[in-house]
Formats: structure tokens, sequence, C-alpha cells
């Protein structure tokens, strides 16, 4: 049986069973009782299972989850436990929420109360935790994507009969976010009905569901959102995430759409298919990439990339760092010249330099695809290591024959 826990549990929660991870912990999030309550059941009383990353492969990050259901029901397990699990493997903890829902009598604003609450728990435990406060992603299925991108263009709203205590001081922005084949729109030909009726419940109105279709509530100060969705979803179209990853855009958000052309609606990870389960890895890949596995500091870098000489007409340059949860950064050459800012430059530290360029480059050099690497032209002639160093780095790469 999993354990009902407290905040005030916290300590004594990480100095047993949390270490451990043999089961999850099973945290309340209003102790004394959430507000709008009904009973004090667990469909009345919002709760998080904890799923802490392994002490040997935390990387302090944290993900709070939602699994969906059309705000009807939980798919708790392949849009949660799994979910959590596959986060651990990553060095991630993972927080599975289980909010109120429509089938129990709980409707909009009360979901957002839930979410809001879940990643202000985090925050505010994040020392108990040994996570970053700084560090924090939401990701939801299906509904429960919708819950996700509401946690991340909603999170400045304080909904009505919120306790205000000490935890809800902190923020709910969440630092990234992935809604996954999310619902967004509750207004458009392509939004999901049952949910909009789930959600919004009595109160439902074309003004209220149009202030829950997230793709219009869009803003610059949304987190960095990684989205996942396939073309063949009848139930909610790619049309939900296309239009908030389009939304994005227009707001200068940075953002990375992944949609498939096969694939039912809610798949979960989907880890047993060889391609629609690779989804996991690029959402593992952007996540790298943003600093959120580890926030190591990075710096600006140029320089000039020649063979036999001569700089080559195109190619390009990969950072690749010590460590394997650091960011990789790679840079396009053309005519020899090549630059990163250090907003997207190498980390700091050792990084091993992969080279390519155009085969045309070298003449006599034949390759399957028309181009070429250091290793390629001359065994061993790629294998660069150098030390970036804080500020500007200046380099001079030189493949010779």
């Amino acid at each position: 049986m999993s354990r009902i826990l407290s905040t005030l549990g916290l300590a004594f929660l990480l100095s047993t069973s949390l270490s451990t991870a043999a089961e999850p912990a099973k945290v309340r999030l209003w102790p004394e009782g959430a507000p709008g309550a009904k009973g004090q059941e667990d469909k009345d009383q919002p709760f998080v299972y904890v799923w802490p990353a392994a002490k040997e492969k935390a990387n302090g990050a944290a993900f709070v989850v939602c699994p969906g259901g059309g705000y009807g029901g939980l798919a708790a397990d392949h849009e949660g436990v799994q979910v959590a699990k596959w986060f651990n493997g990553q060095g991630v903890s993972a927080f599975v929420l289980h909010y109120r829902l429509g089938t129990q009598g709980y409707h909009y604003p009360i979901q957002l109360m839930d979410v809001q609450r879940a990643i202000r728990h985090v925050r505010a435990n994040a020392a108990q935790y040994g996570i970053d406060p700084e560090r924090i992603g939401v990701i939801g299925f299906s509904a429960g994507g919708h819950l996700s991108s509401m946690a991340a263009t909603l999170f400045d709203e304080k909904p009505e009969g919120m306790t205000n205590d000490a935890v809800d001081q902190v923020s709910a922005r969440p630092d990234v976010a992935a809604p996954t084949y999310p619902v967004i729109s509750m207004i458009d030909e392509f939004a999901h009905s049952g949910s909009r009726k789930n959600l919004l419940g009595p109160n439902d109105s074309d003004e209220l569901a149009r202030k829950v279709s997230t793709h219009l509530r869009v803003t610059p100060q949304t987190p960095p959102t990684f989205l996942f969705q396939t073309d063949e979803d009848t139930v909610v179209p790619a049309e939900n995430a296309v239009s908030f990853y389009l939304a994005c855009r227009k707001n200068g958000v940075p953002a990375e759409l992944h949609c498939y052309q096969p694939g039912p609606h809610g798949v979960g990870l989907y880890l047993g298919d060889p391609v629609l389960g690779t989804w996991s890895g690029h959402l593992r890949d952007w996540l790298r990439n943003q600093g959120f596995l580890n926030p190591a500091e990075r710096a600006a870098v140029s320089g000039k990339l020649t063979v036999n000489g001569t700089p080559v007409s195109w190619g390009n340059v990969v950072f690749m760092p010590e460590d394997a949860s650091a960011a990789v950064a790679a840079v396009r050459v053309r005519g020899g010249n090549f630059k990163l800012d250090g907003k997207n430059g190498p980390v700091v530290g050792k990084v091993k330099l992969r080279v390519s360029y155009s085969a045309a480059d070298v003449p006599g050099l034949e390759t399957p695809d028309g181009t070429a690497t250091a290793a390629e032209q001359k065994p061993g002639a790629g294998e660069w290591v150098v030390e970036i160093k804080p500020g500007d780095n200046k380099l001079e790469l030189n493949v010779e024959r």
C-alpha cells in the first residue's frame, strides 16, 4: 500500500523510503484539505505519487506528470507510472499528479488549481526533494496535455478559493512544458467535446471555453515547449498541437513539434514501436539541449575549418561534452567560417569535436552520401578534444591528408 504523507512528513520520507524508491510515496497537495473538496476520499483530495530519481543518477531536475483521460478518468499507468519510470532513467524525479475530475463533480478552475499546486509543492519543497527549483517541468497527455498547457499559459491566474498559504506564495510557472497529443482548443472544429464537457461542466459557455483554449493564451512568458503528436490521431486531431506550436512561434517561445504520420491517440511512450517509440528520445535530446538535464555554463565559439589549408565550402562542427546529459552544440560551416554565441555555444570544459564537410572539398575522395568526415579522409584525423573556456573561444581546425 502506498502511504499518504503530508508536506510536514517530507523529512521523514526522505530519510526512509524516498531514498530507496521501492514504491512511490503518496503526498496530498493540501494536507489540511483541498479547497473546494466535497469529501476526504482520494477523488476529492488531489495528490502526487513521488518517483525520485536514484541518488547515483539524479541530476536535480523534476517533472510533474499529468495523465490523460478526457477529464473524466486517469490513464495512470501508461501515461503516469511508465512515464515517471522513464524520467527516472534520465535522472529526473517525477511527480505523477492525480487531479480532480469532471465525472466526480469537479470543474474548472479546480483542475488548474490542482496542477498549479503540484508545481508549487515541488518548488516549495525542492530542498527536501533534492531538486533544483529552477528546473521543474510539466508534461501531460491528451486532456492531461491540456492541463499541462494551462500550467504553461495560466500560471499567473489565481483561481477563486485557493488557500494562499506558504506553498501558494511560490511560482507556479513550469520551466519547460511538454503537452503530448494534447487537447488544446475548446472552441474550434477540432476541439475534443468530451474534455470540454467534463472540464467546464454546468458552467460551460463559449466565453469560458475560449478562455481555456490555450493556444489563445500563449505569451512570451510561456516556457519553452516540446510537443508530440500523430497525424492519424482522430480523437484529438493534430490541429491542436500545431495551433499551440504556431502560437509559440508567434510569441517568440522556443518550441519543438514532432508529428509522426502513423499512430492512434493515447499511445503513451509506446517504446515497443521502433518508429513511434522514438519520440521520447527526441524529448530527452531537447531537454538536454535546453540545459534542463545539466545547466552547465556555455560559451561563445568561432573559427575556421580548412581541408589541406583550403576553407571548406560547407560543413558542420559538433561539440560533444564529456557529460552525456550536458548540451550538445552544433554549428554550420560556410566558406570555412563558423560562429556560435554564448547562449547556443558549447559547454565550458573539455569537448570532443566531430567535423564533417563536403566530399567535393577533397579531390578524389568518394563517400556514399557526398559528405566527408575527418576520420574518413584520414583515419584518426578527426579526433579533436578542445578545452572550452568562459567567454569567447577561437578555433582553427585544419584537416590534412
